[in-house]
């Protein structure tokens, strides 16, 4: 029996060997390659893949960084989900803005790039920077304290008051019943970015000979032509841009720390970001922030799972 069990152990651990030996064997002959990346992969492993790694463990501990961290299991995760009723109030108002921010932001991205790229290139480079200018200008958000000014001289009040629409001036970051959807707009507002520009580039990477092709194989107008071969040869980028868009709606916290105030009435505008910075950064309950930081970390990486599987039956 002893010497069955031991068979069967060689037999397991001999695809293993044969894996790392085939991988040292393709390291030693890309060896100048791998010394290429060195720097980057040791600066990436020691302040991204790290980082990552002491957060989760650090969240299986009761750590206020007066103390050395001391194990608690899960009770973290526990008080999360069972004893902490903001936090849940936290995940309802992120989910709501990634449902929102996240889709709309995406694919405004998208409608945007696709309407200028065949414009002249001139016009194309203004709108671009007209289009991208919002999310590369600090503070200029703060605009919006302006427009929607809770007293009559705020724009949007004047406008309402003036046309009999409401008596009285409207606290639009103060009242949880405006304060969400003022602040969806805010974002939307800023979201023409990064992922702007990658679909510019990618629209403009794609071969004109493909339309062409397409014409001649029965293609009839422009959407046919976006959803035939556009969106197809734009996968890398339409994946880039779904990441980007997914990490940006799961992480809003500093806009609406700045315009409803920290934390928000009744805690209508706070994220799970904003909850993550009130334990981390102010509270310093270092465990704690950790569990939620992690939770956060694992919500995005299945939402970008699923994203990645409905990319790739694109086409």
């Amino acid at each position: 029996m002893a010497g069955a069990l031991k068979r069967s152990a060689q037999i397991q651990r001999g695809p293993i060997r044969r894996r790392l030996t085939d991988l040292w064997r393709r390291v030693k002959a890309n060896k100048a390659n791998y010394l290429l990346l060195a720097p980057f992969a040791t600066i990436f492993f020691v302040f991204t893949v790290l980082p990552v790694i002491m957060s989760i463990l650090l969240s299986f501990t009761h750590y206020n960084m007066l103390q050395p961290p001391r194990w608690i299991g899960w009770g973290n995760y526990i008080r999360l989900f069972l004893a902490d009723d903001v936090f849940l109030i936290a995940v309802k108002n992120t989910f709501v803005f990634a449902a929102i921010t996240g889709p709309l932001s995406y694919f405004a991205c998208l409608f945007f790039a696709w309407m200028i790229n065949e414009l002249r290139p001139k016009l194309r480079a203004f709108l671009t920077l007209l289009f991208y200018a919002p999310s590369i200008s600090g503070n200029l958000f703060l605009i919006w304290t302006i427009i929607f000014s809770g007293d009559s001289y705020g724009l949007v009040n004047g406008f309402l008051m003036r046309f009999g629409i409401i008596t009285e001036p409207i606290q639009w970051f103060q009242d949880p019943r405006y304060m969400m959807a003022v602040i969806i707009l805010v974002v939307l507002w800023l979201s023409l970015g990064t992922s702007f520009l990658v679909f510019i580039a990618g629209l403009q990477s794609i071969d004109k000979s493909l339309y062409e092709a397409g014409a001649i194989d029965g293609i009839k107008n422009r959407w046919q032509e976006l959803w035939f071969i556009t969106l197809p040869s734009m996968k890398p980028q339409l994946m880039f841009g779904a990441v980007i868009s997914i990490t940006q709606s799961f992480t809003v916290a500093g806009h609406t720390i700045a315009l409803a105030g920290f934390p928000s009435t009744d805690y209508a505008a706070h994220t799970v970001v904003t909850h993550l910075i009130d334990y981390g950064s102010v509270r310093f309950e270092m465990g704690y922030a950790s569990a939620i930081a992690t939770v956060l970390f694992v919500t995005m990486i299945i939402t970008q799972r699923a994203i990645q599987y409905l990319l790739r039956k694109m086409g």
